[in-house]
């Protein structure tokens, strides 16, 4: 849920930003595709610091290799971010997201229905899981 609250608060963040006169956040898009950008960064530094125990725990037993899986996740979203903001690739980071996004999905369902915990609370429930992860893609899409 952490993530929803990057991302809304970073969007209204670039837009005051826009407002002040700086042309990058000129636009309701440029400020969707920097918060995006930004939510990523967010979620691809877990990968490498203290919660990356946690996330390692995400993923489904049957999966080999979950810290590989954690690390290369990581820098998937480190690099999605960069290039979604670099036009040239935009159009390929954020298609490379969605996908990201949607092979991730089996560990986030993994995790919710193991309870497995997340900085000590329990991972966000399916109910509300899958709403934001349509949202994310929906961003992705828009944004491209």
């Amino acid at each position: 849920m952490t993530t929803v609250f990057v991302l809304a608060g970073s969007l209204l963040l670039y837009k005051m930003i826009g407002a002040m006169g700086v042309s990058l956040f000129a636009t309701w898009l440029a400020s969707a595709r920097a918060a995006l950008a930004t939510m990523f960064l967010f979620t691809a530094v877990s990968h490498f610091a203290p919660m990356r125990k946690d996330l390692i725990a995400m993923v489904p037993p049957s999966f080999p290799r979950p810290d590989i899986l954690v690390f290369v996740t990581g820098i998937a979203e480190l690099a999605g971010a960069v290039g979604l903001m670099y036009p040239p690739t935009r159009f390929w980071a954020a298609c490379g997201l969605i996908a990201l996004l949607l092979a991730m999905f089996p560990a986030n369902v993994s995790a919710a229905k193991r309870r497995v915990q997340l900085r000590g609370r329990t991972v966000t429930p399916l109910w509300l899981r899958i709403p934001m992860q349509v949202l994310f893609i929906a961003w992705a899409l828009a944004v491209r």
